[in-house]
């Protein structure tokens, strides 16, 4: 099968989303990058280096954190990150130095001398972030970061990964089918379908506002509904409240509207609990026309 089809793009510093189902790409994308896998046809480099001719020059260069499981149980994580740093051409000083560094950084620095066996698997992720961060890269490569995490260690390592980006100046490339995440954490994407390029944008181009409200009341919902229906509003009904759409073309009227959400509540003794613009989500390329979701 062909996993990539003349998939053409130049990807800047920040950090960067590389979107796509389970089989779109991805994972071969990143490891053609990282001179792991050669390609059949056509070339790539990283920072100007080829990916065939120069892979252990980009090595040094780049860090990666695998998708799937590659720590000794056995060993602690200061000895596994400082290994790896020594692998990396670090003197045994600096390297011990710096894996000092990322274990605190990653949050590991009080648990860094028991066996990784004991790990739990948001531990586990994080020291694989800090191997690839103990030699000092200036391009992070990261396959699915968050799996096998629950919802509160997710959230954890997306907050590493923006600190990293931010606190270290390194650049990130992190791969994830889960759009949301990406949303959160990036400031650009790269789309991938089939091994297709779909698209390449700013996340800030693609959430771009649309002319919706989103609103939740506690009270009687569908009170409130009917006041601002009767008062020649269009609105939509959702599960946790409605979507009040805007006139387009008429500049004034989200002011109008505030107004009338404002009133329709006060008459049926609603409280307010939500009023926001509608953006567009990420998820919105996945789903044509039909994709005017608006942002929880």
């Amino acid at each position: 099968m062909t996993a990539l089809d003349a998939l053409t793009l130049s990807i800047s510093e920040g950090i960067t989303g590389v979107v796509g189902a389970n089989g779109a790409g991805k994972s071969t994308f990143l490891r053609i990058l990282l001179g792991l896998l050669e390609p059949s046809s056509g070339t790539a480099t990283v920072f100007g280096h080829d990916v065939v001719r120069e892979r252990h020059t980009i090595r040094r260069l780049v860090g990666y954190m695998p998708e799937h499981d590659c720590l000794p149980a056995d060993s602690s994580a200061a000895e596994f990150v400082m290994h790896l740093g020594r692998l990396s051409g670090l003197p045994r000083v600096a390297a011990r130095e710096r894996t000092a560094e990322v274990l605190r950084h990653v949050g590991l620095y009080e648990e860094r001398y028991r066996p990784m066996g004991t790990y739990s698997t948001g531990m586990q992720q994080r020291v694989k972030l800090a191997q690839a961060l103990v030699h000092d890269p200036r391009l992070l490569v990261l396959d699915e970061p968050t799996n096998g995490l629950d919802p509160a260690g997710r959230d954890e390592m997306l907050a590493l990964v923006r600190r990293t980006g931010r606190e270290f100046g390194i650049s990130v490339l992190v791969s994830s089918h889960l759009l949301g995440e990406l949303e959160r954490t990036c400031s650009s994407l790269v789309v991938i379908e089939q091994g297709v390029l779909r698209q390449q944008l700013t996340v800030d181009a693609l959430t771009s506002e649309i002319p919706q409200f989103a609103v939740e009341v506690d009270g009687d919902v569908e009170a409130v509904i009917t006041q601002l229906t009767d008062g020649g509003w269009a609105v939509t009904r959702e599960r946790s409240g409605f979507v009040l759409a805007l006139p387009p073309g008429d500049h004034e009227a989200a002011h109008r509207a505030a107004d009338a959400v404002r009133d329709a509540c006060a008459a049926v003794q609603a409280g307010l609990l939500r009023f926001e613009r509608g953006r567009t989500r990420v998820d919105a390329l996945f789903h044509g026309d039909d994709s005017d979701e608006v942002a929880a």
